[in-house]
């Protein structure tokens, strides 16, 4: 079943609802799937790598570069750059070594030590039960686990739980090979859902951790649902949709209205955390494409997926822009609409290179942002829309969001086409 949309100067946009189920999980690995002492795993771990690199470099010297490298990845706020780009750039200029001297014998300690470390953790059955009964249900789930780690690092564990991938639908299991921030920043959440095309409908945020689960989606307006066995910690300004057991979290669902569940704020925070995730979410779907399909339309009426890029960068650059300047520098401005649907033919936008695009549309997101990040009491500045009336920079920052939104729906809409 197709669903048509219309965005303002922009193209008709087929959207397949069977695509789309009515709940998201995200679910966090560590002590919500998986029964881990993290600090103590995270102790052995780093211990075990140090020891095995030994041969080809000082253990204390790799350590030093392994945690500074960590931190790196942690900071980054650069939707060009995924995790891993940051963490070798990091890594190997500490180390003085080349990746090509250390990177087989990190590749052998993935493959034989890492999995000794196994007994440092336990599975939950319920983990298992609840994970079984939610694809039953028809619901997207993905694997939110903070993507420090190797994507054969997690695989690892989520056998250890009892959830090999290759048993799973899982329709994203982030890593730091293709993924652009990690957790707490909420900018990982608004990846994770664009890398999963956008769903429409309700999402829940499923993890441990207070901080980097909760509180990092609450920003995006995420409700999140707390694996806390105990319930005895104090909660401060963390809004929970929900909280209890891994076990409990069926239950809670089957006894909760899933349409109250639907992401519901659009804070200046939110916004700027979505906005530069889209550059991040569109270039991890892209690298699923052969060079093939990226210029041909394979949907009737849809635009190419350079074609997709292209409109993108050139919105960024001649509307999205000037009117966050007309906003910020007259006062109550009237904001035209543009009609931009005919710029795929006039400008030929399949003739052009749609890395380049990408890049372009990423470096003007990028300034973009910028500017949105200085700006406080500017979020409430008036103006006048000649479609939507009388709105604010606020209500025009979520509209491009949502425009946003639209294109990675189409482009997974166009994924599912090609897969299927």
């Amino acid at each position: 079943m197709n669903s048509t949309i219309t965005m303002e100067g922009g193209q008709r946009t087929a959207i397949n609802k069977d695509f789309i189920p009515n709940l998201t999980l995200l679910l966090d690995l560590e002590n919500t799937l998986l029964d881990t002492n993290v600090d103590k795993f995270i102790s052995a771990y780093f211990k075990a790598l140090s020891e095995f690199m030994t041969p080809v470099v000082d253990p204390d010297i790799f350590l030093s570069s392994l945690a500074n490298a960590t931190k790196s990845m942690i900071e980054n706020n650069d939707p060009s750059k995924t995790l891993k780009q940051v963490f070798d750039k990091d890594f190997y200029q500490n180390l003085r070594v080349e990746s090509e001297k250390i990177q087989p014998r990190i590749t052998q300690f993935y493959d034989e030590v890492f999995p000794t470390l196994a007994n440092l953790t336990k599975p939950k059955p319920e983990a298992i039960a609840l994970v079984d009964w939610a694809l039953s249900q028809g619901y997207q789930l993905a694997i939110a686990t903070n993507p420090l780690f190797p994507m054969t690092a997690t695989h690892q564990r989520l056998k250890w739980a009892g959830l090999a991938p290759e048993d799973k639908s899982f329709k994203v299991i982030s890593s730091y090979e293709t993924f652009h921030f990690s957790k707490p920043n909420p900018a990982y959440f608004a990846e994770v859902l664009g890398r999963m095309g956008w769903p429409e409908g309700s999402v829940v945020v499923v993890g441990d951790d207070l901080e980097q689960d909760m509180r990092s989606g609450n920003i995006l307006g995420l409700p999140g649902f707390w694996i806390n066995d105990s319930q005895s910690k104090k909660i401060y300004d963390v809004n929970l949709a929900g909280q209890g057991s891994i076990a409990s979290l069926r239950p809670w669902l089957e006894r909760t209205e899933i349409a109250t569940l639907e992401p519901t704020t659009y804070t200046p925070k939110g916004l700027i955390a979505y906005l530069i995730s889209v550059p991040a979410s569109i270039s991890g779907l892209l690298n699923q494409f052969s060079d093939r399909d990226l210029t041909r339309r394979l949907i009737p009426d849809e635009w190419s997926l350079t074609e997709i890029i292209c409109h993108l960068r050139d919105t960024e650059r001649e509307i999205n822009f000037p009117r966050l300047r007309m906003i910020l520098e007259l006062d109550i401005p009237f904001i035209p609409s543009r009609d931009n649907a005919d710029w795929a033919e006039t400008r030929k936008y399949n003739d052009q290179d749609i890395s380049k695009a990408l890049n372009e549309f990423t470096s003007e997101r990028i300034q973009l942002v910028n500017i949105l990040k200085t700006l406080k009491r500017e979020w409430q500045l008036e103006a006048r829309h000649a479609i939507f009336g009388p709105t604010n920079l606020q209500e025009l920052v979520k509209f491009m969001v949502e425009h946003d939104k639209l294109h990675i729906r189409q482009i997974w809409t166009i994924l599912n086409q090609v897969i299927n």
